[in-house]
């Protein structure tokens, strides 16, 4: 099922369905035109330096990740992209009002690598398989946390570095589905929260959330 997710959006990424670089998604500029950080299109400094959210920018976009492939994950990561995803889940999911492109955006700035690697092509695979897979995990974005995750138990009692904390649960949360004591501890102390005492955080913080499945991919 991953498979077939990855070969369906590495074939839309690659075929040019998405758009190119070079637009500005979130003013609708017209090619060779910045979009400012304040939504408007333009050319020099003020629209294409600091803040500058799309298009031929200074510097990568702001939270659109940028470097080696030359690739701007934002503009991979469109919201029709994204919410092409979201949209197929049922309206009624509590992942319709927690994950959002700007959260991933936000979450992507702690992982500037990610996206980067390689060709332009090899980056844009590498986008698409991350967002197969936690399409798969979470159903379209429906789900934060594993279905009758409270029941089960993911507490590894062997794992003295990060031991479980009694009445805490480690089941799957988030875009990742993070599981196990031994990935909730090391996974905050790389994001900056508290994984063992604190696991809840991964399903109510959707920028937490993201970095979590940045963090293990």
């Amino acid at each position: 099922m991953v498979a077939k997710l990855v070969a369906i959006l590495i074939v839309g990424v690659l075929a040019g369905a998405l758009p190119g670089p070079v637009l500005a998604q979130n003013c609708g500029c017209d090619a060779g035109l910045c979009c400012s950080q304040y939504g408007y299109c333009g050319t020099g400094n003020d629209y294409c330096g600091t803040g500058c959210q799309a298009g031929p920018c200074y510097s990568p976009p702001s939270g659109g990740g940028g470097g080696g492939s030359g690739v701007s994950v934002a503009d991979v990561v469109t919201d029709g992209f994204f919410n092409e995803i979201l949209n197929q889940a049922d309206a009624s999911c509590a992942g319709k009002n927690f994950y959002t492109r700007r959260a991933f955006l936000d979450a992507l700035n702690s992982y500037p690598q990610f996206g980067q690697g390689g060709s332009a092509d090899d980056s844009k695979r590498e986008i698409a398989a991350f967002f197969a897979h936690v399409t798969h995990e979470t159903g379209h974005f429906c789900y934060i946390e594993e279905i009758d995750g409270p029941s089960k138990d993911y507490c590894d009692e062997s794992n003295t570095r990060y031991p479980c904390v009694p009445g805490k649960g480690y089941y799957g949360r988030g875009p990742i589905q993070l599981s196990w004591n031994y990935n909730y501890g090391p996974a905050g102390e790389s994001i900056g929260f508290n994984g063992l005492n604190n696991p809840e955080t991964v399903a109510n913080d959707a920028v937490v959330s993201f970095k979590t499945a940045l963090w293990f991919g």
